[in-house]
Parts: structure tokens; C-alpha cells; sequence
């Protein structure tokens, strides 16, 4: 078993999955790669399950429903731990993330806690979204930054954790199983101290899927920003790792 885990969740990318499991594989990296399917009507988890025999490194796990994109990746995350991983990427299956980005994400991560690639570091990372996508994803950056403090990109799931130096409970005092699970864990490992780095990347506008951010689950992580900021004012020592460490012993 390698060291590193490649994790990618799915729901419906009959078109993508394939293309994105073998791209991985030709990186040639000394990685393992997982893929988490909801039960896509698709069949997208049942043609991952064919590449088994021409990947020999391509790990698929199938749950019974589609149960969240957060809850895919504790689930994600947890696995790691108990397999002995000492590091876990974690990206998109939609080509918004592209694989040719991980080899460069690893080398930073040799410095840090964890890498977060980034929309916000260098200008037009966005080239081809509609003002709609643009002013959606912008306004959710200025959320997570002036009311969490969070200055990273807290909404992409383009990261690398250093599992030998984030423990495990940190994910425990992780509650959303949603889209708010991206910010809310960053939220906490900024709590905790932990050294984030940050990775360019650009996002080109959507041409091997649509979108799964619908509007309704773009307002209600708008609503969970507000909710974890009063949260942490009323109960600031829920999210620290040490006074949650040790209300269980």
C-alpha cells in the first residue's frame, strides 16, 4: 500500500470518472486512488468497477444513496486514517480540478499541514464562468474570509492533508455532511494552528458536467457561515482540538 490516497467523489460522472481515474494513474505517482460513488443512476460506479482490472491501484467504494458531498469526504478521510495513509488529495471529478496539478500540490505539502488549491491567489482563475457562477463563487470567498477569517479558499475541495500531522479528531468536530463541510473544516484546522499553504489554480468553465451547486445549497452554506460565526462566539472551545480532547478522557 502507498502513503498516498487520491480521493475523488461521485454522483453521475459517467463521463468524467473514467477519463479522471486513468489521468491519475498515467501521473504515475506512488499513490493509490479511491473513488466514493453515491449510488449514481448512471452506472457511474459500476464502470469504475470494470477499470478495477486495468487499474490495479483504483480503490471504489459504493454507498447505498446519495448522502452528501461532505459525508464522502469524512467518510474519505476516515478511511485514510484507519489504512495507515500519511497523505490524502482530495479534488473534484468535473475537471474543474485538473490532475496535472497534484504533483505540484505534493511538493508543497512536504512544507505544510495541509495545501488548499486557491482561485484567490493569482487574477482571472475563472476564465469562461458566466457572471451568475463568477458572482456566486466571489460572494462566498467574501463570506468565509470577513465572517469566518478564513483568508484560504475555503470553498474547493482541491486539498492535500498531511494525515501524520493533522490527528484525526479534528475531523470529529466537523458537523456538516454538505457543501459547508469544505469551509467548516478549514475553519477548524485554522483554529488549531495548523500550517496552511496555498496552490494556484485555475477553474475553466464547466464542459464535462454541470454544476451540483444549486442555489438553494449555495444560500443554505450562507446561512451555516453565519451559524458557525455565532457558534464559535457563544462557544468558542467546541472547535479546539485540546479542550475537545479533553472533555473525553
Amino acid at each position: 500500500m502507498s502513503n498516498t490516497l487520491i480521493f475523488i467523489p461521485t454522483y453521475n460522472e459517467r463521463e468524467n470518472a473514467p477519463r479522471m481515474a486513468r489521468e491519475i494513474s498515467a501521473l504515475q505517482l506512488d499513490a493509490d486512488i479511491l473513488f466514493v460513488d453515491d449510488n449514481s443512476p448512471d452506472g457511474t460506479g459500476k464502470l469504475l468497477d470494470q477499470l478495477t482490472s486495468e487499474l490495479p491501484r483504483l480503490i471504489v467504494h459504493h454507498r447505498q444513496s446519495k448522502l452528501g458531498i461532505g459525508s464522502a469526504h469524512s467518510q474519505a478521510i476516515k478511511w485514510a486514517y484507519s489504512k495507515g495513509y500519511k497523505t490524502l488529495v482530495t479534488l473534484d471529478c468535473d475537471y474543474t480540478h485538473s490532475p496535472s496539478d497534484i504533483p505540484a500540490m505534493l511538493s508543497i505539502a512536504e512544507n505544510y499541514d495541509m495545501v488548499v488549491g486557491s482561485r484567490w491567489v493569482k487574477a482571472h482563475s475563472l476564465p469562461g464562468w458566466n457572471i451568475y457562477r463568477r458572482a456566486m463563487t466571489i460572494s462566498g470567498h467574501l463570506l468565509t474570509k470577513y465572517i469566518l477569517g478564513i483568508k484560504e479558499d475555503a470553498s474547493g475541495a482541491f486539498r492535500v492533508y498531511r494525515l501524520t500531522a493533522i490527528p484525526p479528531t479534528v475531523f470529529d468536530l466537523v458537523k456538516s455532511t454538505s457543501y459547508a463541510f469544505f469551509f467548516e473544516s478549514l475553519f477548524i484546522i485554522n483554529r488549531n494552528g495548523f500550517k496552511i499553504g496555498e496552490y494556484a489554480i485555475s477553474l475553466p468553465a464547466r464542459t464535462y458536467g454541470n454544476s451540483k451547486m444549486t442555489l438553494s445549497m449555495a444560500l443554505r452554506s450562507a446561512c451555516y457561515v453565519f451559524e458557525l460565526a455565532f457558534s464559535n462566539i457563544r462557544r468558542p472551545k467546541e472547535t479546539l482540538l485540546v479542550f475537545n480532547d479533553r472533555l473525553k478522557k
